[in-house]
């Protein structure tokens, strides 16, 4: 399938699991991918990895750097046809809210909120004057509600799924659109290592898979997705085959919820 065939690409938290995923996907289907993230390193690592056209290193919290990238990526092909945001923000669940720094429940809205508005209005700057383009962000759907240990997840998504409805109508009479992604818990991007970062503790193998097996269990499906899956649903959202998707949310949880 070449349903991206010409079409340029940003990812922003390229380097991550599903950023990785997804540029290799997007890729495949012809489209010229940019990766944008935080530390060069993993961005070139990536970029080889993937078949990307080229990377840079961007904070999404710095606008300048933002809009720089946009202006970099347009200048070297002309157009900027998808904008798909993935970065990070600093969720710190686990810890009960009546015990939580104040900090630490404000991060992730703060930084969330930021970067998907950062990026978003970056690209639709560029993709208004085009006349078409789409923009994609992710979240876990929380803002319907997390329940208990999550921290700001839940106030962090709500902002994020106002903002996708809220540009959507504005550039929408351009030829823009404006969609979301709700995923939770894709088990294969899941480790040790990341779970520690948002528990703020160690975290053992045993543990990551009894979070997998606690995340299976929670699914109508009882099979949590993966990021290929994840990868492949943002492919189509910025096809043509989904031009009258906008301003709203795919609910890609494998059941989690209805919606």
């Amino acid at each position: 399938m070449n349903r991206l065939q010409d079409r340029t690409a940003i990812i922003w938290g390229g380097a991550g699991s599903i950023g990785t995923a997804t540029a290799r996907r997007f890729a495949e289907e012809g489209a010229t991918v940019y990766l944008a993230g935080r530390t060069e390193d993993t961005l070139r690592d990536a970029a080889a990895a993937t078949g990307a056209a080229g990377y840079g290193a961007v904070d999404v919290l710095d606008e300048d750097a933002v809009t720089a990238f946009v202006a970099r990526v347009v200048a070297e092909t002309g157009r900027l046809d998808v904008s798909f945001n993935v970065a990070g923000r600093g969720d710190v669940q686990g810890t009960p809210l009546l015990e939580m720094l104040t900090a630490d429940y404000i991060k992730p809205v703060v930084q969330g909120i930021t970067g998907s508005f950062h990026t978003a209005r970056a690209a639709a700057r560029q993709m208004v004057k085009q006349g078409s383009g789409v923009i994609v962000e992710l979240d876990s759907a929380s803002g319907r509600g997390s329940g208990p240990m999550m921290g700001g997840t839940g106030a962090a998504d709500g902002a994020k799924d106002a903002l996708v409805r809220d540009l959507a109508q504005e550039v929408g009479p351009s030829g823009v659109r404006v969609v979301g992604i709700w995923t939770a818990g894709p088990t294969d991007s899941l480790s040790a290592g990341k779970l520690g970062a948002v528990l703020g503790t160690p975290v053992s193998q045993e543990m990551v898979d009894g979070i997998v097996a606690s995340l299976d269990s929670a699914r109508m499906t009882r099979k949590s997705p993966v990021t290929a899956q994840i990868a492949a649903t943002a492919a189509f959202l910025a096809s043509d085959d989904a031009a009258p998707i906008t301003a709203t949310w795919i609910n890609a949880t494998a059941g989690m919820f209805p919606s």
